[in-house]
């Protein structure tokens, strides 16, 4: 067991220095395309009408340093046995095994191969959620660490995916059936809202996947409104779903503390 969990530790440090790596791949600073300019520019903050707009992605530094620093911190002896680690451990890796295929995906033109990786990279932090929401951290060190930092992973990459999705039709000469832009615009972005409740629900309140996904629609609103293409339909719709997130993770939120506060004062009053 032990030399599984060793095993375990290594590959989620590997799988966080390649992903480290694809991101300097991915922002151009490696010898890569700089994320704008590959695949002709599909993946602009003007490409689509729902590209935020290119200050959106300055939310992977902290994603990257949360990850960097997890990896980091989950080869202390502390953590080699721990069962919360070892359930999450490899799911972790694995994001970001994909995140970098994506970025190597999109670096080689490979645009459509792009959206199957990112759907799967949903997926897998969607069960990484999972699975933080039935093992809770010991800390908040832990907290902060595995909860915040996947948290923020899974909210932007819930924008990203629903943009690469957007971008790869416009690519592809999609017309929308005769539908108008913003119309699709607005259907895609609510869809993009729904999630954002449904994560806010079902993680029972915890605000860093809704400050990252409010935070993606948020650039969504402010390109569509102020800059091109414009969409009034679009920037309004983003902005309408950001107010309904953050209301509902509010909500969730209060109605999980009312949930752990009946739930000791029912231990205290059986113990009594």
């Amino acid at each position: 067991m032990e030399h599984r969990d060793a095993l375990r530790q290594g590959t989620v440090l590997a799988s966080a220095v390649l992903g480290i790596v694809g991101a300097f791949i991915g922002s151009g600073a490696a010898g890569g395309t700089p994320m704008p300019e590959v695949s002709g520019g599909a993946l602009a903050a003007d490409a689509t009408l729902i590209a935020p707009g290119g200050p959106a992605f300055a939310i992977w530094t902290p994603i990257y340093a949360g990850l960097l620093a997890y990896a980091v911190w989950q080869l202390l002896p502390s953590q080699k046995t721990d069962a919360r680690q070892r359930r999450l451990g490899y799911p972790i890796a694995l994001s970001l095994l994909l995140n970098a295929a994506w970025i190597l995906s999109v670096q080689f033109d490979l645009l459509a191969l792009s959206v199957p990786i990112i759907v799967l990279l949903l997926v897998v932090l969607v069960g990484t959620m999972r699975i933080m929401v039935d093992t809770r951290p010991k800390n908040r060190l832990e907290g902060v660490l595995v909860d915040a930092t996947m948290g923020l992973y899974l909210g932007w990459v819930c924008v990203a995916t629903a943009a690469n999705v957007a971008a790869v039709l416009v690519a592809a000469g999609f017309t929308g059936f005769g539908v108008s832009p913003d119309l699709w615009a607005v259907v895609v972005i609510g869809v993009a809202g729904l999630v954002g409740v449904f994560l806010a629900w079902y993680d029972r309140g915890r605000w860093a996947p809704t400050i990252a996904l409010c935070w993606g629609l948020g650039w969504v609103a402010i390109a569509r409104l102020s800059g091109e293409p414009l969409s009034v339909p679009a920037g309004v719709a983003a902005l309408v779903c950001v107010a309904i997130v953050i209301g509902a993770t509010a909500v969730a939120g209060m109605r999980a503390r009312s949930g752990g506060a009946s739930v000791r004062h029912a231990r205290t009053a059986v113990s009594a």
